[in-house]
């Protein structure tokens, strides 16, 4: 598909690791690209943006997070950035204790305040994975490191992002919680089109909340900032220990509760390899996948 002529954009919304090598493959053709997926950027996010740099291919993030980066980075000057703000719901454990996570059930963790997403996204958001993903997913993108990217509560989920600079103004993007309205404007950008989309009513909205996130309650969290700081290979690998770890949740085969657990040994576990290209990265997904199957045949 990504061969025929005509087309001038591609949105790419594979689900999780599966999207990598399409990915490449897109940009190797020379088609801009809005990405709706954060996984594979995780995997291999340098040796993306540098393909797509290297061959001028704008990649538009259809995610609502990176999206409002995107709008609010548009045209300025990145090295006058201080500090990005990821704004997360906080899911529907975020005022529970680590106690009262034990023994949840799969439609509790599914049933989310704000958003109706896909099993697996739901699973990510519930235990906070979901922001961790997204936290390399917008280091790669935007090419920022760890410590310029600050995470937020923010149970409206109405800031969808906000952006620092060195002179102390921040600008947020703010929309009614619809992904419909990131889509449209990935798929019509530079152009801002109507639509009869939701929108924010400010005197109904009265009051907007931010805290920071508990790492002791989710700990995927702090793997994924553990991630984020060593890089390497790392990041491929906790993305594929969550992906196993989620898949047999929804199985039945792995109480919620224990995902963190099999994705901190199998971390714990691999020999990261700094600089990796492709083949490495690939490497690491496999063996990722079958030592976090190894890990939950023991914890069963």
């Amino acid at each position: 598909m990504v061969e025929q002529r005509g087309l001038d954009r591609i949105l790419l919304a594979i689900s999780g690791s599966a999207a990598l090598l399409p990915l490449l493959k897109s940009i190797e053709y020379g088609k801009e690209i809005a990405l709706a997926n954060k996984e594979a950027l995780v995997m291999a996010g340098p040796i993306i943006m540098n393909e797509a740099a290297n061959r001028r291919i704008k990649i538009i993030p259809v995610d609502s997070e990176q999206s409002a980066i995107w709008q609010c980075l548009d045209g300025k000057e990145h090295s006058k950035l201080k500090k990005i703000y990821l704004t997360a719901s906080g899911g529907p454990f975020r005022q529970a204790c680590k106690k009262d996570l034990k023994n949840v059930s799969i439609e509790r963790v599914l049933k989310h305040h704000r958003w109706k997403m896909g099993k697996k996204i739901s699973v990510d958001s519930a235990n906070l994975m979901n922001k961790g993903l997204e936290l390399l997913e917008t280091m790669f993108l935007f090419n920022v490191a760890s410590d310029k990217i600050e995470i937020l509560i923010h149970p409206e989920a109405v800031v969808h992002s906000m952006v620092e600079f060195i002179d102390g103004v921040i600008l947020a993007q703010l929309s009614a919680t619809d992904m419909r309205i990131p889509i449209q404007y990935a798929l019509s950008y530079p152009q801002r089109l109507p639509n009869l989309f939701n929108r924010i009513e400010f005197c109904k909205l009265k009051e907007l909340h931010f805290q920071a996130p508990d790492f002791k309650s989710f700990p995927c969290l702090r793997l994924a900032y553990r991630a984020a700081e060593e890089l390497g290979t790392m990041p491929a690998v906790l993305n594929a220990a969550n992906e196993v770890s989620v898949a047999e949740f929804l199985n039945k085969r792995l109480k919620f509760i224990a995902i963190p657990r099999v994705i901190e040994k199998v971390l714990d576990r691999h020999c990261n390899k700094p600089n990796p290209n492709l083949n490495d990265i690939r490497y690491a997904d496999v063996w990722a996948r079958r030592e976090a199957y190894n890990v939950i045949k023991k914890l069963n």
